[in-house]
């Protein structure tokens, strides 16, 4: 078996994984980091889970080790899709290079521009960001690509799914032709393999498992639900939630609830809050501190239920998530492979549940044929239906009222209801008259008599047997 001593990396790196508990490099690691100190690029393809930021994260902080920094001219840059992968991969770098003096900055959405550009001034080694911040720094003149040494895109195809492709070749237009490149993604997509084809020299391509597996330590089910009416399929899949999640009792410790739309999120969020699930949204409409604050709690066991849209799906490095469920199944099959790639880490056991309504079906077909495989089916838990809404008595007394009345006056006449007298008809004010005979307002404005709704007495008055003069009149000339 290899060891971490056998791969030629610098000592202080060495006693910085022994101290996080590391002993044996995972299989994308031992065949990774020897070409990486090479000097050779790296192509790798791997499925989620399997220690892919260590493979780069080691051998760049040991090859960093000679050398110091510019101002506004980093030394390497990392290139991530999201904001949480991105800092997952800081504090990766924080934890393999704490005893030695290489400096980071972290670029991402959400943070003032004053504090960042405060940190590139120094001059950094390391530097971590999302492509679109990464240029808005250019843009404005802080920022210098021409030193870079070490160039890594994590998650290309996430890049891809995101719109991010066009920004990664203007990067890598910004930096020197001399860089050394490690290339990671799960999936090796015809654009993506363009790029490779392009910007990597004859890169060491490693493949630990084929594109786009699930992990076999993972547990999958498919239900399958249908409901009676299609405006109805949304409640009874937050229904068939909260009956897997009781139904799993004790053995669910935390897990991660996927949706395709924020809106979704938002709306399941709140859901189980309501039936006293402890539960928090995350999505890339939230502020960034607070998506910080979630993540935090989740991982350290304060919170049960995390609910996320994709942004969660890759990168989020939690060891111990018990559970996924996709409450949606997603659109794109890769991001299937991802979402449920969060349980199952590290070789322990997890387990991943999909629901499943008869719309999904293309996407189930897509799943499949990427998997190469059949979902295992399971029947869909006994829902219990929701507890009847009680109104408050004070609101409901209101209400009475108001209803009572509506219904008295919208009520047929009774015939066996005493007649109700007649009211005098007031007579009407005298007003002046235009030239056709129509009464005239004191602005000289012609228009029919306005009609009174109701008199004091509670009557309906108007439209029955009275006509307005001006439906009777005859526009045709003789």
């Amino acid at each position: 078996m290899t060891t971490f001593s056998e791969l030629k990396l610098d000592p202080k790196v060495l006693k910085a994984i022994a101290e996080a508990g590391y002993t044996a490099p995972t299989p994308i690691q031992a065949q990774a980091i020897p070409y990486a100190l090479e000097g050779r690029d790296i192509l790798g393809i791997a499925q989620t889970g399997t220690g892919k930021t260590a493979s780069f994260t080691l051998p760049l902080i040991t090859r960093l080790g000679r050398g110091r920094a510019r101002a506004r001219m980093p030394r390497s840059l990392v290139l991530a899709p999201t904001r949480e992968l991105a800092a997952q991969v800081a504090e990766n770098f924080d934890t393999y290079a704490k005893h030695t003096r290489l400096t980071k900055a972290l670029l991402i959405g959400g943070v003032a521009f004053g504090e960042q550009d405060k940190l590139i001034d120094r001059g950094v080694d390391v530097l971590i960001a999302t492509p679109g911040r990464l240029l808005d720094h250019f843009e404005r003149g802080k920022l210098l690509l021409t030193g870079v040494e070490v160039m890594v895109v994590d998650e290309a195809d996430r890049m891809l799914d995101m719109g991010f492709i066009p920004d990664i070749e203007r990067i890598f237009g910004l930096t020197p032709f001399t860089r050394q490149t490690f290339f990671y993604s799960a999936t090796m997509a015809p654009e993506i393999e363009r790029i490779t084809n392009t910007f990597l020299s004859n890169p060491a391509r490693i493949e630990i498992a084929r594109q786009a597996t699930a992990s076999e330590t993972i547990t999958q089910e498919l239900i399958q639900i249908q409901a009676a009416r299609r405006d109805t399929a949304a409640k009874l899949k937050r229904e068939t939630l909260r009956s897997l999640i009781n139904n799993e009792g004790d053995k669910l410790e935390n897990a991660i609830i996927f949706c395709n739309r924020k809106v979704d999120v938002d709306i399941v969020s709140k859901s189980l809050i309501r039936h006293k699930f402890d539960a928090a949204p995350i999505h890339g409409d939230l502020d960034q501190s607070v998506r910080t604050r979630t993540l935090e709690r989740f991982r350290a066991g304060e919170l049960r239920l995390l609910i996320a849209s994709d942004v969660a799906a890759r990168g989020l490095d939690v060891p111990s998530v018990s559970h996924v469920f996709n409450f949606d199944l997603p659109s794109h099959p890769e991001d299937y492979v991802h979402r449920i790639g969060r349980t199952g880490r590290a070789g322990r056991s997890g387990k991943a549940i999909s629901i499943m309504v008869p719309s999904d079906q293309k996407y189930l077909d897509a799943i499949e044929a990427l998997l190469q495989k059949t979902l295992p089916r399971a029947e869909a838990p006994e829902v219990q239906p929701a507890p009847t809404r009680v109104r408050h008595k004070d609101r409901s007394a209101k209400t009475e009222a108001a209803e009572e009345t509506t219904a008295v006056a919208r009520a047929p006449a009774d015939d066996a209801a005493p007649q109700q007298q007649p009211v005098a008809a007031t007579p009407a004010p005298r007003q002046e008259t235009s030239r056709r005979g129509q009464p005239r307002n004191p602005a000289g404005r012609d228009h029919a008599p306005r009609e009174r709704r109701s008199n004091r007495d509670g009557a309906i008055v108007g439209m029955g047997d009275h006509v307005p003069d001006f439906l009777m009149r005859e526009f045709r000339s003789a």
